[in-house]
């Protein structure tokens, strides 16, 4: 199968190249999963990250953003004293304030899902790239969401997690025309939320 060639040899990263990346995701608790996972990822690669995925589902209720939401002290501690997590206080916090943030725009919207997808009218932003060197590390639309998202209060969402988010949950589709996935991702559609 021809891919995007940023996989590696990995098992875990391929099928995640094969079966998620910019696969539209509608579901909020997938949406507040990978919105977590994209802040844990700052400064780090993909790959550690998707390493500690299973722990992380685990420690954060699988990522249930209304159970988040109600972390305290006590739960902190509990996620920075866990050795299979990134034990980063800052991004740490910045989940639990995410999952409050996550809920107030669910309770605005109907939906996260809803919210995130009214910026790009309810359709993938298909991309047509080569190469992966001619794809950004953000964008425009990674910017206008990356300081509404702030606005509401959301953390660690600067305009290049936003990007790698928008990548992941198939908000914009950036495998290259020459993956496989390419063809069966790059259909145009129109969710209905």
């Amino acid at each position: 199968m021809a891919d995007c060639g940023w996989t590696t040899n990995d098992s875990l990263y391929q099928a995640y190249h094969d079966d998620e990346w910019g696969v539209p995701v509608t579901n909020d608790n997938q949406l507040f999963e990978m919105l977590v996972l994209e802040s844990m990822q700052a400064g780090l690669s993909w790959l550690i990250v998707l390493k500690k995925r299973k722990e992380f589902r685990r420690a954060f209720c699988n990522f249930i953003p209304e159970r988040v939401a109600q972390f305290n002290n006590n739960d902190m501690e509990r996620l920075l004293s866990n050795p299979l997590l990134i034990r980063n206080r800052l991004k740490m916090q910045a989940a639990i304030t995410n999952a409050k943030a996550f809920v107030r725009v669910q309770a605005e919207w109907g939906s996260f899902a809803k919210y995130l997808w009214s910026f790009v009218h309810y359709s993938p932003e298909i991309h047509q790239y080569v190469s992966w060197d001619q794809i950004p590390a953000y964008s425009s639309l990674s910017e206008i969401l990356s300081r509404d998202l702030k606005r509401r209060g959301f953390q660690f969402v600067g305009p290049t997690v936003c990007y790698s988010y928008c990548q992941a949950v198939g908000v914009v589709m950036d495998h290259i025309v020459s993956c496989d996935r390419y063809s069966v991702l790059s259909q145009p559609k129109i969710l209905h939320l």
